[in-house]
């Protein structure tokens, strides 16, 4: 067992506590990154898509998010989300280059890489305005904030998985 977090990072004008729209723990949030076969080292075409709100049985207790064969080796592989570890990224992250952690993934046959940034995210102005369900497909996003007056933006948004340990306070 591996457990990988998730960090995020942006440029963010005027903004603060970029998150998943309903939080960093959101259950609706889906989540989509490719995986990497630790047996054959086989990556996956596409992104696989995890979230909270789906959870498998396994066979012998408890349960998972993500059940998954790799198409190569066709050995299974399951992703297991850890929920209450992340935080929002604020504005004083973003202006020191900081990242936020969002989500812990307990990975046993798989390794997450390259993180989608897609729809579903929030954030708020350094006025209070709040901006829902900001999409990140196109890689930014820009809005203006008529409450303060300026523009509002998401910019040069990139993520990271490293390898936690869950025993530390400070991951």
């Amino acid at each position: 067992m591996v457990n990988f977090m998730l960090y995020i990072t942006a440029e963010l004008e005027n903004l603060t506590n970029f998150q998943p729209k309903g939080g960093v723990d959101d259950p609706n949030f889906t989540y989509y990154f490719k995986l990497k076969c630790e047996n054959c080292g086989e990556v996956t075409d596409k992104e696989t898509c995890v979230s909270l709100s789906e959870e498998l049985p396994l066979v012998k207790k408890g349960t998972t998010n993500l059940i998954q064969k790799c198409k190569f080796c066709k050995r299974e592989g399951t992703v297991t989300m850890i929920p209450g570890r992340g935080s929002p990224l604020t504005h004083e992250d973003s202006e020191t280059g900081k990242h936020a952690p969002l989500m812990v993934f307990d990975c046993r046959g798989f390794e997450p890489l390259d993180f989608a940034f897609s729809s579903g995210w929030k954030a708020e102005s350094l006025e209070g305005t709040k901006f829902e369900d900001i999409n990140l497909d196109g890689g930014d996003f820009a809005e203006y904030d008529e409450k303060g007056e300026c523009g509002v933006m998401i910019s040069n948004v990139r993520s990271m998985f490293k390898v936690v340990d869950l025993s530390k306070k400070n991951l």
